[in-house]
């Protein structure tokens, strides 16, 4: 069962989290008009004082900007304010994850975002591997990525998150570990709450925005680092055989961090993954803030 941190930021102060509570009536429940975010904490591993935030910044511009689709004008800088206070107040002794969200707050029945009260909270609860870091198993779900079109994908918003619910519901009562979603021009988008990398004669290959993923923040920072390894990157469309075939796949993200695909559907893929490998320890040598050419993307924050 996840332990949640002590303290929450709710209503514009620090509470108790068990009494961090809404009403049923909130809109933002009722409509899926909520937006989050979702980053790593973890304790220093050569200073237990103080906690290490990846790449804050971008997670706090993202979930700004996800803000103003619910016509909401919340500043990125307002959002890490009250991350780093909340880190603080809490004094966590081990790895966590913390979610700020979004939401519209006010008690209507109308669907709609003028002329309703919004407002945003941040808890956090201790929080280790999401996935398997020996790897996981996926199928192609049934379940299709909304269309840019039709939901604004440049916001990580609940109401998109009904898709990956089924999606993985539908893998795990199938006997798989995760889903991979179909966009609706037939090409592989991304995993249920992951975006996804292949690998093929040794070049990085990974959907591009065009294909209605979500602009995951370890996923650009795969991609960085890739680069600066010397290996060819190719954002573009991926058809589902290609993954089949591929010497490599894995999954990224916040929670996931770096997870390898063992098994998609019926297909085994290669045992071996030594570019999925050396691109964890690269991520995880740059999260413990051990890799000085990485410093810009960890904000220290010391406990006392």
């Amino acid at each position: 069962m996840n332990k949640f941190l002590p303290f929450a930021y709710f209503q514009n102060q620090f509470v108790p989290f068990a009494e961090a509570k809404i009403s049923i009536a909130t809109h933002g429940l009722h409509y899926g008009t909520g937006a989050f975010g979702g980053m790593r904490g973890i304790i220093d591993p050569q200073n237990p004082q103080q906690i290490l935030l990846f790449r804050l910044d971008r997670h706090c511009q993202r979930l700004s900007n996800s803000a103003k689709f619910l016509h909401y004008d919340l500043p990125a800088d307002k959002i890490q304010s009250v991350i780093l206070d909340l880190v603080k107040k809490n004094q966590p002794t081990k790895s966590f994850y913390i979610r700020p969200f979004i939401y519209t707050s006010g008690l209507g029945i109308s669907p709609r975002l003028h002329k309703i009260e919004k407002d945003f909270f941040v808890y956090g609860l201790e929080f280790g591997d999401y996935l398997s870091p020996e790897g996981v198993s996926c199928r192609i779900s049934s379940w299709y990525r909304q269309e840019d079109r039709s939901f604004p994908l440049r916001g990580k918003h609940s109401a998109a998150y009904i898709t990956s619910s089924l999606a993985k519901t539908e893998a795990f009562e199938s006997g798989f570990d995760e889903a991979i979603l179909i966009n609706s021009q037939g090409k592989v988008c991304e995993a249920t709450g992951m975006n996804i990398f292949m690998v093929r004669n040794d070049s990085l290959i990974t959907p591009g925005f065009e294909q209605d993923i979500l602009e995951g923040i370890t996923r650009d920072s795969i991609i960085k680092m890739a680069t600066d390894l010397g290996m060819k990157v190719t954002e573009r469309p991926v058809d589902k055989s290609e993954l089949l075939i591929a010497d490599e796949v894995f999954l990224c993200g916040t929670a996931a961090k770096i997870t390898p695909v063992k098994r998609i559907e019926n297909y085994q893929l290669p045992a071996s993954k030594p570019i999925t490998e050396k691109l964890r320890e690269k991520l995880t040598a740059i999260m413990e803030n051990r890799d000085p050419n990485y410093r810009n993307w960890i904000y220290p924050v010391f406990l006392v």
